[in-house]
Formats: C-alpha cells, sequence, structure tokens
C-alpha cells in the first residue's frame, strides 16, 4: 500500500503551487489551524514575527522587504485608558474605530458619538501635546520572497502614515500616492520598509526595489483575497494577539422618578352674596328686641 505522504512529498502539480489551504481545509483542521494569526510587530524599533500573541522571531536588519497585498480602506483610531506598561498583558482597547468616523459597536467605553467631536482626539489629551486616542492603519503583507507563503498583518502608527516624505523615504500615504501618480499598483511592487533611524519612537519609511513578474502579481492578487489578509486589515492589533475584549458597561439605570402627592382639596368656602350680606345687615337686632319686651 503507497504511504500518502511520500506521495504527497513527491511535488505538488504545478496549479497547486501558486493556491493557499482553502476554507475547507482550514475547518476541518479544528482550532490549532484555522484561529492562527500571525503579524509583524515593530515595538522598539526591531521586526518581530508575533503568532496568536506570543513573539516567535526577531530580524534586527534595519529593512524588511515585502509586498502589500491588501490594506485598511480608512485610518483606524484606538483608544487605552490606561497608558502601556512595558511587560504587562495584552489588552482590548476601551473605544476604538475601524473607520476613523464613529465608535464600533464592541467598544467597551465609547468616548463619544463621533470621533471628530470626541474629547480624546484634542490635543493635549494625550502624553504631553499628543492626543490620547491614536490614528493607525492595518497592512496585510507577504515576505518578498515568499509571495505566496504567510499573510502576515502590520499595523502602522501615524508617523509612519501621513507626511510628505521625499523619494525613498515616503510614509505609507505619500508613497500610495507617488505610485498611483504613475499608474502603478502597490501590489505590483516589491516595498522595502526600513527604520527611521532620526525618529525617537519607531518609524517606517517605504521604497519601491523593483517590479513582480506578472504570474508574481497574479499571486499577490490572490493573498489579498484570502481569509488571513482579510483578518489582518479588520482585527485590531489586541484581537490578533487573542485579547479578551472588555466587558461593555451596562447603561445606568435611571433613578425611579418620585411620585408626586397630590394636594390636598381645600375645603369648600361658602360664599356669601352682597346682597344676602345687605339684607343680614337690614335685619332688626333680636336681643335688643327682647330686651325692649321685657320693660
Amino acid at each position: 500500500m503507497s504511504n500518502d505522504l511520500a506521495i504527497l512529498d513527491s511535488g505538488l502539480p504545478d496549479y497547486l503551487k501558486s493556491l493557499n489551504v482553502d476554507a475547507t481545509t482550514k475547518a476541518l483542521m479544528g482550532g490549532s489551524g484555522a484561529s492562527q494569526s500571525k503579524r509583524i510587530s515593530i515595538k522598539g524599533g526591531v521586526w518581530r514575527l508575533m503568532i496568536n500573541g506570543k513573539e516567535v522571531a526577531q530580524n534586527e536588519d534595519r529593512h524588511m522587504n515585502v509586498v502589500i497585498v491588501a490594506a485598511s480602506p480608512k485610518v483606524s483610531r484606538t483608544y487605552y485608558a490606561q497608558q502601556y506598561q512595558e511587560g504587562g498583558d495584552v489588552s482590548a482597547p476601551d473605544c476604538w474605530s475601524a473607520d476613523g468616523e464613529v465608535p464600533d459597536a464592541k467598544a467597551a467605553s465609547p468616548q463619544s458619538k463621533r470621533c471628530v467631536d470626541c474629547p480624546q482626539n484634542v490635543q493635549g489629551s494625550g502624553q504631553g501635546n499628543s492626543r490620547a486616542c491614536r490614528y493607525s492603519q492595518r497592512l496585510a503583507v507577504v515576505l518578498a520572497n515568499d509571495i505566496g507563503g504567510d499573510v502576515f498583518q502590520l499595523t502602522l502608527p501615524a508617523t509612519s502614515i501621513f507626511g510628505e516624505g521625499s523619494a525613498g523615504k515616503w510614509p505609507l500615504q505619500a508613497y500610495a500616492k507617488m505610485l498611483g501618480s504613475k499608474g502603478i499598483p502597490v501590489t505590483a511592487v516589491i516595498t522595502e520598509m526600513r527604520f527611521d533611524t532620526n525618529s525617537a519612537t519607531p518609524k517606517i519609511n517605504f521604497k519601491a526595489i523593483g517590479f513582480l513578474e506578472n504570474a508574481q502579481h497574479e499571486l499577490a492578487i490572490r493573498q489579498g483575497e484570502t481569509d488571513s489578509a482579510k483578518r489582518a486589515i479588520t482585527m485590531t492589533v489586541a484581537e490578533a494577539d487573542g485579547a479578551k475584549p472588555k466587558a461593555i458597561a451596562a447603561p445606568k439605570p435611571e433613578a425611579p422618578k418620585a411620585e408626586a402627592k397630590p394636594e390636598p382639596t381645600p375645603e369648600p368656602v361658602k360664599r356669601v352674596s352682597k346682597k344676602v350680606e345687605e339684607a343680614d345687615a337690614a335685619k332688626p337686632d333680636l336681643s335688643k328686641i327682647l330686651a325692649d319686651w321685657d320693660d
């Protein structure tokens, strides 16, 4: 009887080499294979591979070459009531917004009905002159030397998103605008991500260093349509790391209103008409009449 491992290890058919494990296989694999979340962290200015919230590898090179296969359509926002503590457990944010406009329905403690009116969106609400609510944008990326491999989530801070930049040192939005102005899709190029050594906090600059071949570009597009890519651009870092969501505070019940006591009904007062008063005044004094009768 032939060994199935021998058959499978003998080499994949050409059409399978560019495919990933499908949803049916993942469902049958159970929890370990279906729910694995992989992301790249830039904490401390070091590339860190995180799997289900656990750091499994580091790359201390100043740059990393990737292909961006998907991106969240809008810049998101995240607010933590407590300041980050080194070594602390990853926790879900108190409030966040996927579209940067309104709090997410799952947010435990929404700070405002609209992000634009939120007190945490005011300069000075955070440390120094910063905003307590932070901007970020999520990407789904694959390694340039393994386009058909794992899809990673990469969450970028505001310093890596906004700004003008310059050739070879673009923040994300300026980089995309530069490519778009030339009619080049970001999914068709190899992108170098490099740490800005002049920044006190982790900041990434972007640069295009080469084009993908046609087959590679088609593979990158397919990678951007996978469940892994969709999760990468929709899940918060806390969700990707498996942090338990904070309980949504129940609305405070309104204090029962005291029932208004009915005012006592005043006793009816008999009103005497003016004519009756005049008639009573005209009546003779009976006591005087009786006194006269005694004489």
